[in-house]
Parts: structure tokens; sequence; C-alpha cells
């Protein structure tokens, strides 16, 4: 795979990462918004901070290169915890299926090791 497409996966990969710092700032500082949205989705206040502090923690492995897979499959794991929570309450999940993919698909084109194990073909 090209150059362009390398720089793709960084700037996707760099993108979502950006967006769930800010999902776990968020949860880390709090809010009437914040703590309105954990009260809807029946997740106890209590869980706020923890949250935050996994979801940081997760990006964090995701966008180091030499822990990048590992990143990917534990920020799997958050998103499909968010999506059971939405799921629960009778809400949409197309975003967080579409952030669970986008996740992989910007590791994909960004890291030599995935190409070798999920080779596409042509």
């Amino acid at each position: 795979m090209g150059t362009k497409l390398i720089w793709a996966g960084r700037v996707m990969s760099g993108l979502l990462a950006c967006l769930l710092t800010m999902s776990a700032a968020m949860k880390l500082v709090g809010g009437r918004e914040v703590i309105e949205g954990f009260a809807r989705m029946g997740l106890p206040e209590s869980l706020r901070v923890p949250l935050g502090v996994l979801e940081l923690a997760c990006v964090l492995i995701y966008v180091v290169p030499s822990t990048s897979v590992i990143g990917a499959i534990l920020l799997t794991g958050y998103v499909g915890g968010a999506i059971v929570t939405h799921l629960r309450i009778d809400e949409p999940v197309v975003f967080q299926i579409a952030l669970g993919l986008l996740v992989w698909l910007g590791l994909y084109l960004r890291e030599s090791r995935l190409k070798s194990l999920l080779p596409l073909r042509t």
C-alpha cells in the first residue's frame, strides 16, 4: 500500500483518537450533560471517572505504534460496551458501530503487520 494510504490511516486514527480523548475528558470533568446522560443510560454516576480513565487508557495504547493492535482490541471492547448500553435503552447504535469499524480501518491502513495477517485480494 502506498504512502497516501498510510497517511490516510494516520489521519483517520488521529481524528478518532481526538474524538475519543474528548469523550474521555468530558467523563473526567463531568458536568450536567454528562451526569444526565449517565442517568438516561441507567449508569451510576460513580462509573463516570473510571470509564473516562479506561477510555483514555485505551486511546493512549491505540496511538502508540508498538501497542496499536492491542489498543484497537481494547477500543473494540469499549465500543462494544457502548453498543450494548445504547441497545438496552432502545437507542440507535449506528455511530458506535461506525466508530468501531473506523478504529480498525485506520489501523489497517497504517499498520503493515495487519496487512500481512489480513491481505485484501485484488
